[in-house]
Formats: structure tokens, sequence, C-alpha cells
């Protein structure tokens, strides 16, 4: 993220659809419980497969709040971005302002699968006459970002990341590029839905996926009973905005965006993502201008296999030195499953919310830990939070970190 310093990048809007909760405080509320919701899926033509335990999101109506104009345009990835960037915005109470000056960025690496398969069913089954004119636009990975400018009426730069799970962290990397350029705003993040049949035989390729039948038992990592990551749908949205723009204007800022850093190590295996991650750690902390003993917490990777969670491991200890044993680390996905590139996002909504009140969530359902490591387990941590490392890493290659720091409106009771 090299560019004139002078320009920081700070949150002021937050918004979380999840598995476990809708909107920020619910979310909150169930991470910090540490609360396990992995299950069966429920999805109708997923029975047949596989696959068959996910982190669903469940009593989700996006007409409640988005206009049937956009609904019928876009997939239930767009649905999720659409309702989480309605609650940064909210959060963010960002006025009117030139739309020429609010930009978009978002991250996806599994697009619109539930809508491209409707019509593509509709298109062998029925014939060409009874595919709609959105199937040209609603299954790309672009779309999101093309759906909330339009609603939002935002004219300023706008940009898509389709690289794989880390690009979650990218794409904030990208906002933050956007701001110091010039740039007031940018609604930035990453929602997945990964869940419709035709996506889900797709991600069967994937050695990692669990196909443990147990939701208990499926997404297991840092242990030795590891076997692979549960899928999962939804995301995260944010508002940042340049500081002294932010500042002026009165607005809560929620965290700074320190630094990044982002490498590739390929597809061959686990084991060279230890010094991609290593490699990226060291970038984002350089950039934020910090040393390992100012990392407070860490949101892991947690992919789920031992040779991957291994790699992560080393990493953290070949980039933090010793502090990489005492610094605390925990994975909430465990209890909700990865969301792809939507899967760093929440943990960013984590890490923000954990530095806002002074605990630290715990790993849902991981109790035997075999790696030297201080896991968060059983129930939050109470701890004095200022500065969080996010990480991730994709199944195509793609590592990267990101270092958050507590923003000036912090609420000190959990």
């Amino acid at each position: 993220m090299n560019g004139s310093a002078a320009r920081r990048t700070v949150v002021t809007g937050v918004g979380v659809v999840a598995p476990n909760g809708i909107g920020a405080d619910v979310f909150w509320k169930a991470t910090r419980e540490g609360r396990f919701v992995l299950d069966r899926i429920s999805r109708e033509g997923c029975e047949h497969l596989p696959l068959t335990v996910a982190g669903e999101v469940r009593d989700f109506d996006p007409a409640a709040v988005v206009e049937e104009r956009y609904l019928v345009q876009t997939d239930r990835f767009t649905h999720f971005a659409l309702v989480a960037a309605d609650q940064a915005l909210a959060d963010a109470a960002l006025g009117p302002t030139s739309t020429f000056g609010v930009g978009v960025t978002t991250a996806s690496c599994s697009g619109g699968g539930e809508f491209g398969q409707r019509e593509l069913q509709n298109l062998w089954g029925k014939g060409p006459g009874f595919v709609g004119p959105y199937q040209s636009i609603a299954w790309f990975y672009a779309a999101t970002t093309g759906q909330i400018s339009i609603r939002g009426g935002f004219k300023g730069p706008c940009a898509v990341l389709a690289n794989d799970e880390a690009g979650g962290l990218d794409a904030l990397a990208h906002a933050v590029r956007t701001i110091r350029r010039g740039t007031d705003a940018v609604v930035v993040g990453a929602a997945e839905a990964p869940l419709a049949p035709y996506s889900m035989v797709c991600q069967l390729g994937y050695d990692a996926l669990s196909l443990a039948a147990d939701p208990a038992r499926a997404y297991l990592p840092f242990t030795s009973a590891a076997r692979g990551f549960a899928p999962a749908e939804g995301g995260a949205m944010f508002v940042v905005e340049e500081a002294e723009s932010a500042h002026r204007r009165g607005a809560r800022v929620r965290a700074e965006v320190l630094g990044h850093g982002a490498t590739f190590t390929g597809t061959s295996g686990w084991g060279p993502s230890r010094h991609g991650l290593a490699r990226a750690i060291r970038d984002a902390l350089a950039e934020a201008e910090c040393g390992p003993a100012d990392i407070d917490v860490v949101f892991a990777d947690a992919l789920g296999t031992p040779e991957a969670d291994h790699a992560e491991v080393l990493a953290l200890s070949d980039a933090l030195g010793a502090r990489a044993a005492r610094v605390p680390v925990t994975a909430p996905k465990a209890g909700i499953g990865r969301a792809y590139c939507g899967a760093p996002m929440l943990d960013c909504a984590a890490a923000i919310l954990a530095m806002e009140h002074g605990v630290l969530p715990p790993t849902p359902g991981v109790f035997d830990v075999c790696h030297d490591l201080d896991l968060v387990t059983g129930r939050a941590r109470a701890a004095e939070v200022r500065t969080a490392l996010v990480l991730s890493r994709g199944l195509m290659g793609g590592n990267a970190a990101l270092v958050l720091r507590r923003g000036e409106g912090r609420t000190d009771t959990p």
C-alpha cells in the first residue's frame, strides 16, 4: 500500500451478514460467546452431495431492505453485500457528499452460482426464451461492486478483486490505496454465497474441504483431529475514509488500517505458504511501523488441515519470533465456517469489535490444541487490545496479512 503517508485510512462503518448473526451487534454477541452454528446443509438440491456441513445464513430476507428492481438483477452473494453495505453506511452516518468522492471495492472468488444455475437450468430445460437478461451480469464477480455503486449513486473509483480467499484483505488494501490517491471514502468488503448445488460441486475438487458428516467434527483447526474446513456464506462490508475528512465531520473512528502485505506461493501444497505468509506478515508490520511486540491478537487463517495449520504456526514464528508463542491467537470462523473472500472480512469485523470491547473471542468447538500457540478456546478472554493482525490464505496460493489499530470510539464494557 505504498503512497502518501499523510492520507491515513480509518474505518467508520461496519456491516455484517454472517451465519451467526445479521448486523454487527448480533454478530459480535454470538462471536464473543463462541456460538457454534455449523450444521447440516438445508438448501434444496444439495441432499445427494458428499459435502453436508456448512455455515448457512438463515432467516435472511433481502426483500425487506433491498428494492425489487435490484433483487431480480442479482444473486444471493450480492444480496448479502447490499444489506451489509446498508448497515455500514448507516453506521458511518456518511452524510451528503460528492458522489465522485465515494468509491466501491469488493472481492469475490465464487460469484453468483445460484443465479447462474437457475438460468442454465431454464436454458436446458425450457429453452433460450426462458433465460432472463440478467444472467449476463448477476453471476459475475464484479456484480456486487456495480450494484452497490449504482444503488448508492457512488461514482468514485470502483474495483473488484477476483483472486481467492485472501482477496478480502487485498480489497481493503486496494481501498486504502484509493483513499491515498484522493478519494474521500470507499465502501469495501466481500460476501459469498457458495452453497448452491452447482457451487458446491465446484468446491468438491478442493483437497482441504471437509466432508465430515458430524458438524462438531467438520472444522477443527489446530487440533490433531483437523480434517479440513467447512465452507460458509456471508461476509462483511465497511466504510473507510480519509482520517482528516472523517474527523472534520465528527465521525466515530472504529479502527485504522495500518498495514498490508500480500504474496503468492502457488498450489503445490501448504508447506510453501509458511514463507509466503511470513513475508506478508513482515510487510504488513513494516508498513504499519509495528514490531511483533505491538501485536495484541492474531485472527488466524486456520485452514484446518494438519499441513496448512503447521505452516501457519511456523509462519507466525518466523515473522513474530518469540512473540508468536505468547500472543493470543483466535479463529472465530471455526464456529461459522470459511466464507471464502468473506471470511477475512468477518475476521476484520470481529477484530474491530474485539478492540472496541477489550475482549478476545474464542475459537468455537476447539479444545485440544496440538500446536505451540496461545489459541483462545472455551470462552472469551478479557484483554487490552490495541492492535490486531488478521491473516488469510487462499486455496489458489494467495497469502495476505492486515494490521488494524483500535479507533477512538472505544467501549470498555463487553
